[in-house]
């Protein structure tokens, strides 16, 4: 057992030699028994991490450990479900689950795949090749759940799911996690979907960790302020982003210490969304790792 369910340090994989690394010097934790939210840009290394926690790539340098693990070795405890849900395409939906069955042998729940497709009205004799992209995606997931991982890693798992499906799963999904513990890992660009059902939150941008911890810690680490004043009255802040908005500004800081400002600005918490989206806005600005999710940490403290 370990209480840890992701590790990465220092983690590079790079494609060629001319072409810009997917990820570079990318370094966190995550804990075992966390919702995790994975978000970024396009192209911001989202789906290269999730592929290299499922073995299925190797990194150029650096470290990953899954489940205590390298990658390769947790993979019968590890599912995953990647973005065009690779089913064969001439087997029906019946098939496909005894398919599942019988490379999980000892793990697989038939019961809880079979709930799955069943809340969705599937005809458990229709071919994959004639299922919608919604059905599909129905289908990938009871495979997944089916499967009984400690590790769920989704690749934005309900991108072609209306939203009353989308909500239906997602329930389905937190219920599963929670009754058996699993550690969930998914990236989706809903950010109202992942912070109502997500309680950890990864910000990856140009393949980096630009946040990582709970999102709680996240959101009251930063402060929204909006006043009529000088950004340079903000100069004992990291200020992550300013914006002028009609005669005054508004700024996301990091707080140093107490934050004490003059009446003349007003301070409120900001919403996960506006704190993700000045983040993004500003690539330049200071990463920020909460305690428990810098790897060096545990270094730290175990040394």
């Amino acid at each position: 057992m370990t209480d840890t369910a992701i590790e990465a340090a220092d983690l590079t994989l790079a494609y060629g030699r001319r072409r810009e690394p997917a990820l570079r010097g990318c370094s966190f934790r995550l804990a075992t028994g966390r919702v995790c939210a994975l978000v970024g840009p396009n192209g911001a290394g989202k789906s290269t991490l999730l592929a290299l926690a499922a073995g299925l790539a190797r990194p150029t340098s650096g470290r990953l450990t899954v489940l205590g693990s390298t990658p390769a070795a947790a993979r019968p405890r590890v599912a995953y479900v990647a973005q065009d849900k690779p089913l064969h395409p001439s087997l029906t939906v019946a098939e496909t689950l005894r398919f599942g069955a019988e490379l999980n042998p000892g793990r697989w729940d038939g019961a809880v795949a079979d709930r799955v497709v069943a809340d969705g009205g599937l005809d458990r004799g229709a071919r994959v090749r004639t299922l919608s992209g919604g059905q599909r995606t129905r289908v990938a997931l009871a495979l997944a759940l089916g499967k009984r991982p400690e590790l769920l890693l989704l690749d934005e798992p309900m991108a072609d799911l209306d939203p009353l499906a989308r909500h239906e799963l997602m329930g389905t999904l937190m219920a599963e996690a929670a009754e058996y513990g699993t550690t969930v890992v998914m990236s989706s660009h809903i950010v109202g979907e992942l912070a109502d059902a997500c309680d950890h939150l990864l910000l990856v941008s140009g393949g980096r960790i630009r946040l990582g911890g709970g999102i709680d810690d996240l959101v009251t680490a930063h402060a929204l302020v909006t006043g009529a004043r000088p950004v340079t009255d903000l100069a004992a802040h990291t200020v992550v982003e300013s914006r002028a908005t009609g005669r005054g500004l508004t700024a996301l800081i990091r707080p140093e210490g107490p934050l004490r400002l003059d009446s003349g600005w007003g301070v409120e918490e900001p919403s996960l969304e506006e704190l993700l989206l000045a983040h993004l806005r500003s690539p330049d600005a200071a990463p920020l790792l909460t305690p428990g999710t810098n790897p060096a940490d545990r270094e730290v403290v175990t040394a």
